[in-house]
């Protein structure tokens, strides 16, 4: 079970550093638990969707990171404040979602209560899921 779990410095919930799609079932660190639901290789091998239930602890914070690839939220409970580079910060709720560009640094504060989202990956194959920002 530990080798399911990584340290995370930045990622949806600190930094996944090292953490590609074929590593990991479910992980928890800093607040954030995510669970890999479903892993789809897109056709040419050069790139893999990722199905992720993530839930974000009361006031925690997701450091700022990035995706090799766009990333895709919807949130399902709670409200959290999603900070991207270049944009100004927006608070999203349930029934709202958001992309976030390939290579984009951005990060998230939660609001009082834990937060639920659907996120869907589109990231190039191979490549760590999230790296500091």
């Amino acid at each position: 079970m530990r080798s399911r779990r990584f340290v995370i410095g930045c990622a949806v919930c600190a930094a996944v550093a090292s953490l590609t799609a074929t590593e990991a079932a479910a992980q928890a660190t800093s607040g954030v638990t995510r669970t890999i639901l479903q892993q789809t290789e897109l056709p040419g091998g050069t790139h893999v969707v990722i199905l992720v239930a993530a839930e974000v602890a009361p006031g925690a914070e997701v450091a700022r990171h990035t995706h090799p690839g766009i990333e895709s939220a919807y949130v399902l409970e709670g409200e959290c404040t999603v900070q991207v580079a270049g944009s100004p910060d927006r608070v999203v709720g349930p029934g709202q979602g958001f992309q976030i560009p390939a290579e984009t640094a951005h990060g998230v504060k939660n609001g009082p209560r834990a937060t639920k989202l659907a996120i869907t990956y589109t990231v190039e194959k191979g490549k760590p899921l999230a790296s500091p920002a």
